[in-house]
């Protein structure tokens, strides 16, 4: 894994604050996005180890109380519900100022969802109190290796448990084994909301999700897999994992549903993070073209520097309008539909937009901008995988086409 650093001092101005003036937003909001840049400017995070310093900043996150915008007012969370716009501004903030900061944040919110939106009660107490605090960090376990955008092939299994006969002992109510990968937050989560087939020949529709605490026998974490930027991720591989019935989240195959409306919360969000760095590497060009000299002048006085420059702001407020949106929609209650469709243009958009602008913002910086340890470098590496994760650019296409063919053909 290489090496990074962020957060570095001083971050040039540009940070999504303003942006809280849209329509879109409230009082509660705005204050959200001035409170949130003010902190995160004055963090300071070594982050040449990206699994130690996603804890540091998970606890760190908690301590400041930012981590109570994840979960429900009823667990020591901020607001009555979770809520798509505070999200997207605290993951705009964060990923401005560190993509890793953002990515601890975003797990703590991602990983717990789907106990925030199905759990029992004493589920949500034991652990969406945690969350909150920083104290338990969560993780979101349904990708496998050949169940990636096919959740249907899934092959993962959670079988029942038989009662004892002729006084023997009682086996556990539930028995969980197969692989998961591509596990965000895999080695060094306290608990996964994951996903397993109970009903093998019903396809999507015979999926239950469970809790699955890290320490439960036959779970073995140790698998990492590095990447080309700072992300802490492993291979989940379950051998007869017991689990009583009390950590079976929601209904019995209701988990296809549960997760894709888990994911249709964050995916938003998504949009934001990438928001969050393309207004970095504008802000990084920006202040790179005031002052680089050449030719007796800076770069920002060439009519080149000055089109790309322009470009690069349309997209980011391209993606950013998509992205605010979508987040409006949702908690205004807009139809399921729309919201769906929406979340999706904001990805696709804002996770396309913000790679074209981080590379025109290296291209500005010339050769600095391939040198390791350069904002611009380190964003190049963190915005790629945003283009994959929690659907790739390919299925928001397929989201909004078929979205598009229903609405003309009504």
């Amino acid at each position: 894994m290489a090496s990074s650093t962020h957060c570095e001092p001083p971050a040039p101005q540009g940070a999504p604050v303003g942006q809280t003036a849209l329509p879109f937003f409230d009082d509660t909001h705005r204050d959200l996005a001035r409170q949130l840049s003010a902190w995160a400017d004055g963090q300071r995070v070594d982050e040449s180890d990206d699994r130690a310093a996603c804890r540091e900043w998970v606890r760190r996150l908690g301590q400041a109380g930012h981590l109570r915008w994840c979960v429900p007012r009823a667990y020591g969370g901020a607001l009555e519900a979770l809520d798509s716009r505070a999200l997207v501004i605290a993951r705009e903030t964060l990923a401005y100022h560190s993509p890793l900061a953002d990515f601890a944040f975003a797990m703590q919110g991602l990983g717990s969802g789907a106990i925030t939106l199905a759990g029992s009660e004493a589920q949500r107490q034991r652990y969406l109190t945690a969350v909150a605090k920083g104290e338990m960090i969560a993780a979101f376990a349904l990708s496998e290796p050949d169940a990636g955008s096919d959740v249907a092939a899934m092959q993962t299994a959670a079988v029942r448990g038989r009662p004892a006969v002729a006084g023997g002992r009682n086996e556990p109510d539930w028995s969980l084994s197969g692989s998961k990968t591509w596990i965000s937050n895999g080695g060094i989560a306290d608990f996964y909301c994951l996903f397993a087939k109970t009903t093998p020949q019903a396809g999507a529709r015979g999926i239950t999700a469970f809790i699955v605490e890290a320490d439960t026998p036959g779970l073995d974490t140790s698998e990492h897999i590095p990447l080309m930027a700072p992300h802490p991720l492993a291979v989940l591989k379950l051998s007869d994992c017991p689990l009583p019935d009390e950590q079976r989240l929601g209904e019995v195959d209701g988990g296809f549903k549960l997760a894709m409306r888990t994911l249709d919360i964050f995916r938003a969000s998504v949009a934001a993070a990438a928001l969050g760095m393309a207004r970095r590497a504008l802000a990084e060009a920006v202040a790179h073209a005031r002052g680089r000299r050449m030719f007796g002048q800076s770069l920002a006085d060439f009519q080149l520097t000055q089109a790309k420059l322009g470009d690069m702001a349309a997209l980011v407020d391209a993606g950013a309008l998509l992205t605010y949106r979508a987040a409006w929609l949702r908690d205004t209650g807009a139809d399921a539909a729309a919201v769906t469709r929406a979340a999706a243009m904001a990805k696709m958009t804002a996770t396309e937009n913000a790679q074209r602008v981080i590379d025109m913002a290296l291209q500005m910086h010339g050769g600095l901008g391939v040198r390791a340890g350069v904002k611009v470098e380190s964003l190049y590496r963190d915005i790629r995988s945003l283009r994959i994760y929690e659907g790739a650019t390919e299925v928001q296409q397929l989201i909004i086409g078929k979205a598009v063919l229903k609405e003309v053909f009504a």
